[in-house]
């Protein structure tokens, strides 16, 4: 199968997409990152020779993040020495869903990969754990305190963390996720603009929420459905929350090459948002690829290829296996 070519000519009705711009929004995020900064990360990693093979050194990664929240992650690196800043640096986002995978195939490529476990997935629920669903409405009503801000903000703590380990090269760090990873994604590369190499954006969620929830009858964005059929009263306050976290309104900050992956036929994030996140990259390079006949797993089978020669390019790890499957390891 090959993707479209024309990405206009695909566009399923051109429907404009829109996300509300709370007036503060960038004050918003810069106070985020402060109250972030405020705790100290104290990563540890721990190696476990149990999930190591003679190729790949798998490592148990905890570190603090927002709140003082301890999180989780596996960390995964080629097996043996590394001269410092030599390996680049992949930080692998899971999907909402999903729980981290534990990433050797990335590894086994050449890169230093930290997939990460934000509060709420396995490994990093002892503090916080609003379930499934339940993740994206838990307090979204005070954007100030929501826990999903604090689940995006674990996000960006993981790829600081990645960033500053010893044999990882900081000019040579990307980003990778479908769905919600393919929307975090985004928000890293706003949010870290000017250290991210690049991002590969899959199915990308949180973009156009509200308009999603208009367009869809699925979790997660039934979860906000089912939030307004409970109290229609309630759609000025969630628009205006919800507008905070859109990805949509992030989009612009991104400067580095981005690549961006659609199923046409995507009931989940449906394809229209992920034209309005091209269209609203505006300061990145950006490709896209939007597979006919597809749904939410946004060509996958035939997208591998593509993911693994769009970070090789860009992230340069040596003698790196550009065709390997790593299927499994598109979160």
């Amino acid at each position: 199968m090959r993707p479209v070519e024309d990405a206009a000519a695909a566009d399923p009705g051109r429907l404009a997409i829109r996300a509300h711009r709370p007036a503060d929004f960038d004050e918003y995020w810069a106070s985020s990152l402060r109250y972030l900064d405020r705790t100290d990360p104290a990563a540890v990693s721990t190696h476990r020779p149990d999930m190591s093979t003679p190729e790949v050194d798998v490592f148990d990664l905890r570190f603090d993040s927002a709140g003082d929240v301890r999180v989780a992650g596996w960390y995964a690196r080629p097996a043996g020495e590394h001269a410092p800043g030599s390996l680049p640096g992949l930080l692998v986002i899971p999907g909402y869903i999903s729980d981290p995978i534990v990433p050797t195939a990335f590894a086994a490529a050449g890169y230093a990969v930290c997939s990460v476990a934000p509060r709420g997935k396995v490994r990093s629920r002892d503090q916080v754990n609003p379930g499934y669903p339940g993740l994206l409405v838990d307090g979204l009503l005070d954007p100030w305190t929501s826990t999903y801000r604090s689940f995006y903000l674990d996000v960006v703590r993981a790829f600081d963390v990645l960033r500053a380990m010893p044999e990882v090269d900081d000019d040579r760090v990307g980003v990778h996720g479908s769905s919600q990873g393919g929307g975090l994604g985004v928000l890293v590369g706003a949010l870290r603009a000017g250290s991210v190499a690049a991002v590969s954006a899959g199915a990308p969620f949180m973009c156009g929420v509200m308009d999603s929830v208009r367009l869809t009858r699925t979790y997660p964005y039934q979860e906000v459905r089912e939030l307004l059929q409970q109290d229609p009263g309630l759609l000025e306050a969630v628009t205006e929350a919800a507008g905070y976290l859109d990805c949509l309104n992030l989009a612009g900050s991104v400067r580095c090459p981005t690549q961006v992956y659609i199923g046409l036929g995507d009931d989940v994030c449906p394809p229209e948002t992920g034209y309005a996140l091209v269209e609203a990259l505006t300061g990145a390079p950006t490709e896209l690829l939007a597979w006919p006949g597809c749904g939410h797993d946004a060509g996958l089978p035939w997208m591998s290829e593509h993911i693994d020669r769009f970070l090789a390019s860009h992230l340069r790890p040596a003698g790196a296996r550009v065709e390997a499957d790593l299927a499994g390891s598109n979160a």
